[in-house]
Formats: C-alpha cells, structure tokens, sequence
C-alpha cells in the first residue's frame, strides 16, 4: 500500500508542474489574443506568451525549492531521531556493561 501511496504523490507533484507552468502561459496567451483584438495590433500574443512562460518557470522553481526544503527539514529530522536514538542505544549498552560487571 505504501508503494501506491508514493506512486501517487509522485505523480500528483509531476501534475503540479504542468499546471504550474501551462496556466500562466495559457492565461498569458488568451489575454494577448484578446487584447490584439481589441486594438487591432498582432504582436501582443508573443509579448504575453513569452511573459507567462517566465511567470510559469518562476512559479515551477518556487514549488521545486519548497519541496525540496520540505525534504530537507524532513531528513534533517530524521538524522536527528537517529542520532538521538543511537545515544540511547550507547546509554543502554554502557547500562547493560555496567550491570554484567
């Protein structure tokens, strides 16, 4: 079950990219359409597809910096409770040694 739990968030994050990069291109894109239209001028569509292809990298590399430091702080927690735990495992053992003696 574990397996299918990872494959999934796996694959809602790979989701969260398109949509994080395609929306503002789309949205970007619709908007330089509409306003060629309204002004009869066909050079704005570039200038907004190319404006929300930066916002969608901006928006993609923000999302990949906090997963990537939500898995830091999460490996760093796990170091700790290691670390710890290995000193209660040390503490135990010194206990065990003193005791046989």
């Amino acid at each position: 079950m574990k397996f299918n739990r990872k494959v999934y968030q796996a694959l809602t994050m790979i989701g969260q990219f398109g949509i994080n990069m395609l929306v503002p291109i789309f949205l970007c894109s619709f908007l330089g359409i509409f306003l060629d239209g309204k002004l009869g001028t066909n050079f704005l569509v570039i200038i907004f597809f190319f404006v929300g292809a930066v916002a969608g990298g901006y928006n993609v590399y923000r999302f990949a910096g906090q997963i990537f430091a939500s898995d830091s702080e999460q490996s760093a927690y796990l170091h700790e409770s290691r670390k710890s735990r290995g000193n209660v495992d040390e503490r135990k053992n010194h206990q065990d040694k003193q005791d046989s003696v």
